[in-house]
């Protein structure tokens, strides 16, 4: 076996509170072959599953890939715990049972809605309401069964879940938090997340999600049958966008006690089962290996821009990728808007009107977003699906129009909007077409835009580009 490659520890401030340490330590990198072990020693030297691992522990693979996957996409990790986790009484239908979480998209569950579609932030439940029950999905696509597909799903809670873990058993989750820090034990260790940064969940793996401050709400991306990436740069070159080491991953944490009755809730096919067991999934003492839960700060990113003329396109803010066979073609892409500078000359500046094969969802963590004057706020979301059409509203057109060219160089702050961009079309959840905080006055947002054309202007009266136009006049042409 490999000597696991040496990971850099990183250290985040915490507050102490409840069960989370003041200095959670992290391992950097992304897609590294990492190691970690809560005593010294528990890791085998020189092979993977000895007939006695140190300390009397049992050796255990997790695989996030098929065994002949080519190495280079290969992800397993091995774990050497106290109790393997097959040691639970048999999984039983959860009840009651999770009416709002859907993993195979089809005419009976959802609907076709081309619609451009907002919602406005979902309260906070009034009721006990831990991370599982207040996860409802939105929209998606494809099927976790044939294991190609995603889902789009929201969650609003107001209490950490209580003598039980969570199990994924359909893809990876990308976590968005939106309103309230989460403090996230897995069962390589501690994690935790603050509103502003994202944390990647991959399938299969057990995790427990506390809340240190109240209510929480956020955004969670699940894809089926691939794991995300960092995208290529291209012409960019060896650096920039996401950068590898500001990945984190948590470090060995494990607990030894009896815990009666605890249930591990698995989420397979789309519904939840139960399994009882007496003692804590988090016993895990030491580990290796690249298949691992991490998170990203968001402010880390380092965007690009254009810096002469016209609006990039949003590729260029692209953190994470989930790829399709097809080269340049994102089952989902995870997108952002980050603060950053305005400089192109004479160039509509918000993003440009657009129909796109992409299917495009969209939330806000925080401030504003530069396409929308209002409505579209912090902890509300937005879905313009496969070609429907979609871009600024008409007070950002008029007021971008009325700046003229002399606006200068101009730094967006306050702000950090995302895009979940997928190339299969979603269908749509019942409940989110209901929705009270469905705004279904969103398309008035458009209706205002009026025609700018002039004849006159184009005959010569502004030294703007003309189209074409000048010196032909202004005529009725029939093809």
């Amino acid at each position: 076996m490999e000597e696991p490659a040496a990971a850099t520890a990183v250290v985040t401030e915490g507050d102490g509170l409840g069960g989370f340490p003041d200095d959670l330590k992290y391992q950097s990198g992304f897609d590294n072959h990492f190691s970690s072990e809560a005593i010294a020693g528990a890791l085998p030297r020189g092979q993977n599953s000895p007939l006695i691992c140190p300390f009397g522990l049992y050796a255990e693979q997790i695989s996030g890939t098929s065994f002949t996957s080519p190495r280079k996409l290969n992800l397993r990790s091995w774990l050497y715990r106290i109790k393997p986790s097959v040691t639970h009484e048999p999984f039983l239908p959860r009840e009651p049972s999770h009416k709002k979480l859907v993993s195979e998209f089809d005419r009976a569950n959802t609907a076709a809605n081309p619609t451009q579609l907002r919602w406005k932030p979902v309260d906070i439940p009034k009721s006990p309401t831990d991370f599982i029950d207040g996860l409802y999905t939105i929209c998606g696509a494809g099927s976790s069964f044939l294991r190609h597909g995603y889902a789009i799903h929201m969650y609003a809670a107001n209490k950490s879940m209580d003598n039980c873990a969570f199990c994924n058993a359909d893809g990876d989750f990308l976590v968005v938090p939106q309103l309230g820090r989460l403090w996230i034990t897995t069962e390589l260790g501690r994690l935790q997340v603050s509103p502003g940064e994202i944390i990647v969940l991959p399938q299969g793996f057990r995790f427990v999600v506390d809340l240190p401050d109240g209510p929480s709400r956020g955004y969670v991306a699940e894809i089926f049958g691939t794991h995300f990436q960092l995208p290529d740069l291209g012409p960019i070159g060896a650096n920039g966008l996401a950068a590898s080491r500001d990945f984190l991953v948590p470090t060995a944490w494990f607990e030894e006690r009896s815990h009666p009755g605890f249930t591990i809730v698995q989420k397979f096919g789309g519904e939840l089962f139960n399994a009882r067991q007496e003692f804590s999934p988090f016993n895990v003492v030491a580990w290796h290996g690249n298949y691992v839960p991490y998170k990203y700060d968001l402010s880390k990113f380092c965007p690009y821009n254009t810096v002469l003329v016209d609006h990039g396109d949003p590729s260029i803010n692209t953190v994470l990728t989930a790829p399709t066979d097809k080269p340049g073609v994102a089952l989902l892409d995870f997108v952002i808007f980050p603060p950053r500078w305005l400089v192109a000359e004479h160039t509509f500046r918000p993003p440009y009107y657009h129909r796109n094969c992409m299917s495009e969802f969209m939330g806000l963590i925080y401030g504003g977003y530069e396409a929308k004057s209002d409505g579209f706020l912090p902890g509300g979301a937005s879905l313009h699906s496969c070609m429907t059409p979609h871009g600024p509203d008409t007070k950002t057109y008029e007021a971008t129009i009325a700046r003229g060219n002399e606006v200068g160089p101009h730094k967006i702050t306050d702000t950090m909007a995302f895009m979940f961009e997928s190339c299969l079309m979603p269908r749509t959840c019942p409940w989110a077409l209901d929705s009270p905080f469905r705004d279904h006055d969103y398309y008035q947002c458009w209706i205002g835009l009026k025609s700018h054309f002039s004849c006159e202007k184009a005959n010569g009266k502004s030294t703007d580009l003309q189209n074409g136009l000048k010196d032909i006049g202004c005529q009725t042409h029939h093809g």
